[in-house]
């Protein structure tokens, strides 16, 4: 036994598992002792449950008892740190091998930390002996940078750790390199036992129907910055903010440094505490901007992915979901970076402005982790597309306008289900805007004195008259941009001149009394 192992037998950890931590190490030790050499095992549990903690005590669980040694896969640099340093805590020598490294002293430690791309080099060069490796664990398994690697360790043990067990590559499915999958605690069960803190959920009604799907199977940044920097849309992230989270520490995710960089001048216009970080930023600078972040009581921090995995701040309150995205994966780890619980926090909140709830359920609901490994096709399939999740929306007016209409009973008018009538009746679909612009009128003339403010009230209606005009568009499968625009136009000019011809005799019909003079 090398001196090494013989320290970490000597050494008792000074942490202290959690009952369900150490029955996921009971239960992946029970199948390394009764698998074959070369078995692969996947071991899924929520971000926040503590994996690093699970395989640290595993390796040193793993070296006091076995004469070989162990390697830890991640696939990026601030991962590979953060494992060094838990490993370390843990009693456990070990070595990075970076780029830099030198690795004459191999022989001298039984426990190697590597990036993927780096082990990969070091691996093709020999640099690297690896013959006696016994257990190799891949941290964020679900990526497939690691996939390539596994030929070199054909006789080891390999355990893949991940809160999401689906691929982010629908052709390389997890369930083709692993034998078996583990499922630990449920995010429900971890919120239950105070280990994690409730998510409380905002989501918009979002058109999302102008973004486009690339080539790796999510929305691609081009479309989702013409989108996401829009100022409208960027107002609408200021006024999401400002009603739930004003105050409070924030992290925003988006789709592309564009829209991060101009998500970061909207806010600091409108006079809010913010920073953008991205992958651009030097080591120093990221650092001063993390460290603000974290000082700062209710800073706002606008970023793209590089926070979603390896990056934890507790004192997070707030995600911004301020983008769409096709990956469940994504989802998990975006939303999972404000789950940490403290000594004042037992919830979060999450403000949806991609359509992400409506997509893949509410962050924490009971997934079947099994089926997602065994049929992951399956599904990817039964998730909703984007225009069957708007056209489940109700498009209401907006609060300010809404306000207007106050002696309205329903302001609502639903374009859809006036189409399908009128098809089972077999009526001429242009019907369908005749009593939507009668419906309007109504609510027009009921807030109205006279035939002038109600004219002034056709005028807020902009809004709403144009997501009729888009339903209305979709149902009879003509959407050409001139189409549109000239329908919007008269659809405008109707309403005015109904409500000029038919002022009087609506509102006598309506309040039981002609108009005043």
């Amino acid at each position: 036994m090398s001196q090494n192992n013989q320290a970490i037998q000597d050494k008792k950890t000074d942490k202290e598992l959690y009952d369900y931590q150490q029955g996921a190490i009971s239960k992946i030790f029970e199948k390394f002792d009764t698998a074959p050499d070369d078995y692969h095992l996947l071991y899924q549990l929520p971000t926040g449950g503590g994996k690093t903690v699970i395989f640290s005590e595993m390796v040193r669980q793993y070296l006091k008892n076995h004469n070989k040694k162990v390697l830890v896969m991640t696939h990026r640099i601030e991962l590979c740190n953060q494992t060094s340093q838990m490993l370390t805590s843990f009693g456990v020598t070990n070595k990075i091998v970076s780029s830099k490294a030198n690795l004459d002293d191999q022989a001298e430690y039984s426990c190697f930390v590597a990036m993927v791309e780096t082990l990969n080099n070091r691996l093709n060069d020999n640099m690297l002996d690896i013959s006696d490796v016994g257990l190799v664990i891949i941290d964020e398994a679900h990526y497939n940078s690691f996939t390539k690697l596994f030929k070199f360790f054909e006789k080891s043990f390999i355990l893949g750790v991940t809160a999401t067990p689906l691929s982010s590559n629908k052709e390389l499915p997890m369930k083709d390199n692993y034998n078996e999958l583990i499922a630990g605690e449920t995010i429900e069960n971890l919120i239950e036992n105070e280990f994690l803190a409730r998510a409380e959920t905002f989501a918009y009604d979002m058109s999302l129907t102008s973004l486009e799907i690339g080539s790796n199977g999510d929305y691609t940044v081009k479309s989702s910055e013409d989108l996401y920097t829009s100022p409208a849309m960027l107002q609408k992230t200021i006024d999401a903010f400002k009603k739930h989270s004003l105050g409070k520490k924030t992290l925003i995710f988006n789709n592309g440094i564009n829209t991060s960089i101009s998500v970061y001048y909207a806010f600091r216009q409108a006079g809010l505490p913010i920073m953008h970080l991205d992958n651009t930023a030097t080591k120093k600078q990221r650092r001063q901007i993390l460290d603000w972040f974290s000082e700062t009581p209710n800073a706002i921090l606008t970023s793209v992915s590089i926070l979603t995995t390896g990056f934890d701040e507790p004192t997070i309150d707030t995600i911004i979901l301020n983008r769409a995205t096709k990956s469940l994966t994504l989802y998990y780890q975006m939303v999972g970076r404000g789950s940490r619980i403290l000594n004042n926090k037992s919830k979060f909140t999450i403000i949806d402005l991609g359509n992400n709830l409506y997509r893949f359920g509410p962050w924490g609901a009971d997934l079947d982790w099994q089926l997602i490994f065994k049929s992951p096709n399956w599904y990817a399939d039964r998730i909703q597309s984007d225009e069957a999740i708007e056209a489940n929306f109700k498009h209401e007016l907006a609060d300010d306008i809404k306000d207007e209409f106050s002696k309205s009973e329903d302001t609502y008018f639903d374009i859809r289900q006036c189409y399908k009538d009128a098809v089972d009746a077999g009526e001429s679909s242009k019907v369908v805007l005749e009593r939507s612009i009668e419906h309007h009128a109504k609510i027009c003339i009921e807030n109205s004195e006279d035939v002038y403010d109600a004219l002034a009230l056709a005028k807020l209606l902009k809004d709403d008259i144009n997501q009729r005009i888009e339903i209305y568009a979709k149902c009879i499968s003509k959407s050409t941009g001139n189409f549109l625009k000239w329908l919007k136009d008269d659809y405008q000019k109707k309403l005015n001149s109904y409500l000029r011809t038919n002022f009087d005799a609506k509102f006598e019909e309506i309040h039981g009394y002609p108009p005043e003079d």
